[in-house]
């Protein structure tokens, strides 16, 4: 049961991934934690055939079939977005030309994101991190320096600085620090 302070009811929330290597507790548990809060979660992602998930990076899991590609999705039709991440995953999302604009689109757009794992790589390649402080898989670490941002390690992170909210975390391990801080940034955004 969420409090009336991380209530999303009649918000949309972008989940943006490609079509491989999706890390599924990094899909599913935000995606549970929007529905429960009240929220509409929209899976985006490159085409329209399903989504693989992973579970470590290395084991085929479930299928996804997403809501909506990214050619059709539009930045005012959501009030957030959520980056899974996934190796595979982000490094196909960051090399998708369309996927990095949406990234970007909604920070110029002054709209909340989240990102776990390595999936602020996406942030990375869409030139939105300077002045931002975040989180992410540890290995990221130079990429989000180089990109202009400052990283932490800690197990979730929200930064409110440049004009939009940026909430960020390390690893599954670390998702219900993740789920329940995106969810109160979202529901004040």
């Amino acid at each position: 049961m969420t409090s009336h302070l991380t209530s999303l009811a009649g918000r949309k929330v972008a989940f943006l991934t490609s079509q491989i290597g999706v890390e599924k507790a990094e899909l599913t548990v935000p995606w549970q934690a929007v529905l429960d809060a009240g929220g509409t979660p929209t899976l985006v992602a490159p085409d329209s055939s399903p989504v693989q998930s992973m579970v470590g990076d290395v084991d085929k899991d479930a299928t996804f079939v997403p809501d909506v590609t990214v050619a059709a999705a539009a930045v005012t039709d959501f009030d957030a977005l959520v980056i899974p991440g996934g190796t595979v995953n982000a490094d196909h999302v960051r090399g998708d030309a369309a996927s990095v604009a949406l990234v970007q689109a909604f920070a110029d757009a002054g709209k909340p994101v989240a990102a776990i794992c390595h999936g602020p790589w996406a942030l990375v390649e869409a030139g939105v991190l300077p002045g931002k402080t975040l989180t992410s898989y540890p290995t990221l670490r130079t990429d989000i320096t180089n990109a202009g941002g400052s990283w932490v390690d800690e197990t979730v992170f929200h930064c409110p600085a440049g004009g939009w909210d940026l909430v960020t975390s390390r690893t599954p391990d670390d998702l219900e620090n993740f789920t329940s801080t995106f969810t109160s940034v979202f529901a004040k955004a």
